[in-house]
């Protein structure tokens, strides 16, 4: 191929990939417990077998004790609500035997005193009280996977001591396996993000992974196409985060095939067809994904790379462009590290450093040593501003990795991206224009006043982000 010989100074190793921007709406992290809709006539007679009504020694008195707790409620007078729901619970917790009403407050009952006792024994049998509650649900009125998904979710962000992530992962796999494609929106990105971190560790296989990864994304297409109204927004944060996170499998070899990689990447290509870092990352992108070179498709890709990419490299250098072009990316950065290693060039140095940061942020998915190779750059370069400008990207991105997507923990990663992005102008002023497109970008995803405020936080304090960023930095507001 004429143009394995590869220009050093120009070469930028892929396409930014571009994970969901942070938002202001926070994730739905708190789903209501589902309640049994008003049955229609001709199903009155299934009724659910536990205590109900008809069964209470004084079926009108408890029918009126009931109405009377659920109007406390709603006057949020949940003391006077919890003495009269006890005794309806006591003897009709199935209610009229069509709703789960009476579960499901006791449920509501128990996380509001959760919030209001700080007497550690008693919140655990608050806690207690809401997984038995959940189980009697099940039993009562058995609504699929819905409870073992509930179940997990309660484990997965609020009760983390309680189960391990093994046994919280199992109880979704029950209530995908069992809803299929019905699955509750607020179990696809707790699951998601457990399927990445379990095929990470060696704990299912890729078979098991590409089952769930093709239901998740099934799942959401079929919600999308569903929804109305607010369910429409929870689903857009599903799909802003679930596939990104998904991404990971694309570091996994065959896991995804050729029509994957074409369709997601060769339209990156008809949109700079003489773009050479558009390219040879698509180039590399197809190759990994096996696609061969007698489709017409990737005959255009490489007559467009014979005409617009052709320069001379010698040395470890040539061996790693043709190794990162062949999509063999651990060749590509030992060739890499070993060019930057032999080079006396300062400047050549710092390129092939920053060309191994950016193999690792997109091919390898491994922020952490991509941020690695890229403070090496910035070392043996100290001002060129580009290797900063990675770094922040690098942060900016991390929303769906250090959080749901949306809400906080994914809009603090905005701070330490600022910080980059200042460092970069500070260091290099060519690197300013750049910066502050960034900056202007993002700024507006930070975490509002309010949020800040609601944290006994205030703008200006010094701020710990952790995830895999690490860092200390500046808390500021979007507003």
């Amino acid at each position: 191929m004429k143009w394995e010989k590869l220009h050093l100074i120009g070469f930028l190793v892929l396409i930014f990939i571009a994970a969901c921007s942070p938002k202001t709406t926070q994730e739905v992290t708190q789903p209501e417990v589902v309640e049994n809709p008003t049955p229609k006539p001709e199903e009155n007679a299934n009724l659910s077998p536990c205590p109900k009504f008809t069964d209470a020694p004084d079926p009108d008195g408890i029918t009126d004790k009931y109405v009377i707790y659920r109007d406390f409620i709603k006057a949020r007078q949940w003391d006077q609500a919890y003495e009269l729901w006890k005794e309806v619970y006591a003897v009709a917790p199935a209610a009229d035997g069509q709703r789960n009403t009476v579960y499901a407050d006791g449920i509501r009952f128990y996380q509001h005193y959760l919030t209001q006792n700080p007497d550690e024994a008693k919140k655990k049998e608050y806690i207690d009280n809401i997984f038995r509650l959940y189980d009697e649900i099940d039993e009562c009125y058995s609504e699929g996977g819905y409870i073992p998904a509930r179940k997990a979710f309660d484990l997965y962000y609020k009760y983390q001591d309680r189960a391990t992530k093994d046994e919280v992962f199992a109880l979704f796999k029950k209530s995908f396996d069992m809803d299929g494609l019905k699955t509750p929106d607020f179990a696809v990105n707790p699951f998601t993000a457990l399927l990445v971190e379990r095929h990470s560790q060696g704990k299912i296989s890729d078979e098991e992974a590409k089952k769930y990864e093709q239901q998740i994304r099934g799942i959401i297409k079929e919600g999308l196409s569903e929804c109305e109204g607010v369910a429409c927004e929870r689903w857009k944060i599903i799909e802003e985060y679930a596939p990104n996170r998904l991404q990971y499998f694309e570091t996994v070899k065959g896991f995804y095939d050729c029509d994957y990689y074409m369709d997601k990447y060769y339209p990156d290509f008809l949109a700079a067809q003489d773009d050479c870092d558009v390219i040879r990352t698509v180039y590399s992108r197809l190759k990994w994904g096996m696609c061969e070179e007698v489709d017409e498709r990737f005959k255009e890709l490489i007559r467009a790379g014979n005409e617009h990419c052709v320069v001379e490299t010698v040395g470890p250098a040539k061996l790693a462009y043709n190794c990162l072009k062949e999509a063999d990316y651990q060749c590509a950065v030992d060739g890499f590290l070993e060019a930057a290693g032999n080079a006396e060039d300062m400047e050549k140095k710092g390129q092939f450093l920053l060309i191994v940061a950016k193999i690792y942020q997109a091919h390898l998915r491994d922020f952490s040593k991509s941020r690695k190779y890229a403070l090496d750059a910035a070392e043996v370069r100290p001002n060129w501003g580009e290797p900063y400008l990675h770094i922040g990207r690098l942060y900016a991105s991390s929303g769906p990795l250090c959080g749901p997507g949306r809400g906080w923990d994914s809009q603090i990663v905005v701070w330490p991206a600022i910080d980059m992005w200042n460092k970069a102008k500070q260091v290099d002023p060519e690197a300013a224009s750049e910066a502050n497109k960034w900056i202007g970008q993002y700024a507006q995803y930070m975490p509002k006043k309010e949020d800040v405020f609601q944290r006994n936080l205030k703008s200006g304090d010094s701020f710990f982000v952790g995830c895999w960023i690490q860092r200390s930095t500046r808390i500021r507001t979007a507003n």
